[in-house]
């Protein structure tokens, strides 16, 4: 698997998908002992040549916009899985809806898309093996819960005089 931005939320993946027994590789602008102990940093063309899978987990910033099109597919193995639990900016939707129909990517999962809420001429809503989540996949039954426990206990602190994450102290 080869994860681009390698925070927190892509070194969590990374380290779910190796104890599922993947060899992950990463590309960062930041690399640190604590990635390398999850995965070995590469450059971009090489994480695109190795990878089955790629997940990408990085920031819109105009080096990344539309990452992922018919330039950098092409450098990709055949019937690799793109994932983006990211930004929809980064993937041009028409390029890989060429790839996917085309069979060069295999399979795609997107939990954000370009334009939100999905518009109907997004080519993705068509194209084959997609699946398009709607922007949720943080929304865990963990996540769900801690964000609860969270509410509540901020609900009893400013009950008990004592606020906490406030936004404004007046």
């Amino acid at each position: 698997m080869g994860i681009i931005g390698f925070g927190r939320i892509g070194r969590t993946t990374g380290s779910i998908a190796k104890a599922m027994g993947m060899k992950i590789i990463a590309h960062d602008k930041h690399e640190d002992d604590d990635g390398k102990n999850i995965a070995d940093y590469t450059g971009l063309d090489e994480l695109f040549a190795r990878s089955d899978v790629i997940s990408l987990h990085c920031p819109l910033l105009p080096e990344t916009e539309e990452l992922i099109n018919k330039d950098t597919i092409i450098k990709m193995k055949d019937g690799v899985i793109i994932i983006n639990n990211s930004r929809g900016q980064l993937i041009n939707e028409k390029d890989l809806s060429d790839a996917l129909g085309s069979g060069k990517v295999g399979a795609a999962a997107v939990d954000v898309v370009s334009v939100e809420p999905v518009k109907g001429s997004n080519p993705l809503l068509t194209a084959k093996n997609c699946i398009i989540t709607p922007h949720i996949s943080w929304a865990s039954t963990e996540s769900r819960r801690r964000l609860i426990e969270i509410a509540a206990e901020n609900l009893k602190a400013y009950i008990d005089g004592s606020p906490v994450n406030t936004v404004n102290d007046y």
